[in-house]
């Protein structure tokens, strides 16, 4: 389901490569781990349970992260956005944090005279449980995105071929010209959504997106449209002859071992099954009640309940296993489901024409609106009209599933992405940044809506030639959170920035004529320095500002030096010195 009909969904959040020219299980697996181990033996499994010490991480930001979510079962300003998530999150191989919280069912219906929900009675609610079962909602594009690729690879689709060449009928309405390409990166033309439940038969609604016209010409716009997916599931279906459950089946959840991952529950499920909406007009296109255990997306019910956009069910341990794969270049043990080339591919930017709407072969990159800190310009993921999400950092090898029913009991009650946010904020916290020199460097901190300063004490540079020099990491959302190195002559009455050069390690110099940074650095260390102002009390800052809305990982600066010739003015190393440093909003960190 399109997150707002005719938003793009980074508002509702307030050269291209061509390769290539349902069963019911009686069960679930009760060992999670049974899910990440290969159908071949011999291979290791993808994933385990560890500490977040054996994740490479900080303990700290992980039981924050679960803190943070929990304030969300709460009104939140005046509703809980969620009935109850499961929190999942690790680096490399482990699995650090796997966390329920709440109910994954807790209402059988909705008060809308009274804006409340009607519970079930305690003995028949039923809390979330680590393998609880999950409506992904748009999450499953990507399945239909990675189905796709794996077609490109085998040579029966091309990335770069008019989806007419393979459904003529598709080249209706002005949409000829449309490419595979386009339907993977939401720059097709096509409208946000269209009411298919209101269509009588399959045959019908397939025709309905035949005749759809184009919102704008092909190519020349982002817009997220679930009739993308729609559309590729077709093509899919076309060239291999196998409908998309079975796809979804043979070609990445059976190699996989992704046995909680389908189309389709069964009945049996139903227990384990995170329940949604009570779905009723107007709210909702369908009067269906409570929807549990079927799929919440009204296009993709009438569709029979598989779809390119929607309709895949899913837990956390499972969607785990798919981030461990992608990140290891397609491979899960002994099973391939992708080359390294093709998961490159889906971790690239094609929309490089549309800033801000940065996207893969179907995964979203660098959206800090759900990704939070964790956006760097090669951060994968997608989100979930019902309260889902899957973000994958290669930078910094980590993965984190949030998937909360927040749909339960109306769509009504939630807005925005805050606990995404907040759950991303903490794992790209818990991810420790090494201190260029020695075993502490100070840090910003990551609070938004806040400025930070680290001051130098005032400084005799009236004889000329003083130049800073330091150890310089930052991570901000580009252009709204900015870092500053400034000066004062006159006791900090007024300040005027200070221009500055960056290198980093191996790589040319950067300059920086405004004394600002901000956005991606690479999340390395780079070497600085700046030529200073004379005064005969210099003071020299570092302000990083951000606003209230989303942040990035921060900054940091370490070895904080000024000399002039080989006379020392001031040395972060001296202790004495280093007692002279004001800082509000930084403190001391250690790696």
């Amino acid at each position: 389901m399109a997150d707002a009909r005719g938003m793009s969904r980074r508002q509702v959040g307030l050269g291209a490569l061509a390769l290539g020219g349902g069963l019911a299980f009686a069960s679930l697996p009760a060992d999670p781990a049974a899910a990440a181990a290969p159908s071949r033996g011999g291979g290791r499994p993808a994933l385990r349970h560890g500490s977040a010490r054996e994740a490479g991480l900080l303990p700290g930001p992980l039981r924050q992260l679960v803190t943070d979510a929990e304030a969300f079962l709460q009104p939140s300003p005046e509703h809980p956005w969620y009935a109850g998530a499961v929190l999942l999150a690790g680096r490399g191989r482990t699995v650090a944090l796997h966390r329920p919280i709440g109910m994954a069912v807790r209402y059988q219906a909705y008060d809308e005279e009274t804006d409340t929900g009607v519970e079930f009675p305690p003995d028949q609610q039923i809390p979330m449980a680590e393998d609880t079962v999950f409506d992904l909602a748009s999450v499953s594009k990507l399945f239909t995105s990675i189905l796709a690729v794996q077609q490109i690879e085998r040579g029966r689709v091309e990335l770069e071929a008019p989806v007419a060449s393979y459904l003529p009928d598709f080249g209706r309405a002005g949409k000829q010209d449309v490419t595979i390409r386009q339907l993977l990166t939401h720059t097709s033309g096509f409208p946000a959504w269209i009411p298919l439940y209101e269509v009588p038969t399959y045959e019908e609604k397939v025709q309905r997106v035949y005749d759809e016209e184009p919102a704008s010409p092909p190519g020349t716009a982002y817009l997220y449209s679930d009739l993308n997916l729609i559309s590729l599931q077709l093509v899919l279906e076309h060239v291999t002859g196998r409908r998309l459950d079975v796809l979804l089946r043979e070609e990445i959840t059976e190699p996989l071992g992704m046995r909680r991952t389908r189309y389709n529950p069964p009945a049996s499920w139903k227990p384990k099954i995170a329940a949604t909406e009570d779905a009723r007009k107007p709210w909702s296109g369908l009067d269906r009640g409570l929807v549990w255990g079927e799929v919440h997306d009204e296009n993709a019910y009438s569709l029979g309940g598989v779809a390119g956009h929607a309709g895949v069910f899913s837990d956390a341990w499972d969607l785990a296993v798919l981030a461990r794969t992608l990140l290891d270049g397609g491979v899960c043990g002994r099973r391939r489901i992708l080359r390294p080339e093709s998961v490159e591919l889906m971790f690239t930017d094609f929309n490089t024409a549309f800033p801000g709407d940065e996207h893969g072969l179907g995964f979203e990159l660098y959206q800090h609106w759900y990704m939070g800190a964790m956006a760097t310009p090669r951060t994968a993921g997608h989100t979930g009209f019902t309260g889902t999400a899957l973000v994958l950092d290669p930078t910094t090898d980590s993965f984190l599933v949030v998937l909360g029913n927040s749909v339960h009991p109306v769509r009504s009650w939630r807005s925005g992405s805050a606990p995404r946010v907040a759950a991303a904020n903490q794992l790209a916290r818990a991810v420790p940044v090494r201190p260029a020199r020695g075993r502490t460097a100070w840090f910003s901190g990551m609070a938004s809506a806040a400025t930070a300063t680290l001051a130098l004490p005032a400084l005799d540079t009236s004889s000329g030639a003083a130049r800073l020099s330091c150890a310089l990491w930052w991570d901000t959302e580009p252009k709204a959170d900015v870092l500053v190195l400034e000066s004062s002559a006159d006791c900090g009455t007024t300040w005027e920035p200070v221009p500055f050069t960056t290198r980093r390690r191996g790589g040319s110099a950067e300059p920086h004529p405004t004394g600002t940074a901000t956005g991606w650095s690479g999340r390395v260390w780079h070497d600085l320095t700046a030529d200073l102002p004379t005064a005969p009390g210099l003071v020299v800052r570092w302000r990083y500002t951000t606003d209230r809305l989303y942040v990035g990982r921060g900054a940091y600066v370490d070895g904080l030096r000024v000399e002039r010739g080989h006379r020392r003015l001031f040395d972060e190393s001296r202790p004495a010195d280093a007692t002279r440093l004001r800082a509000e909003g930084w403190s001391r960190e250690e790696d």
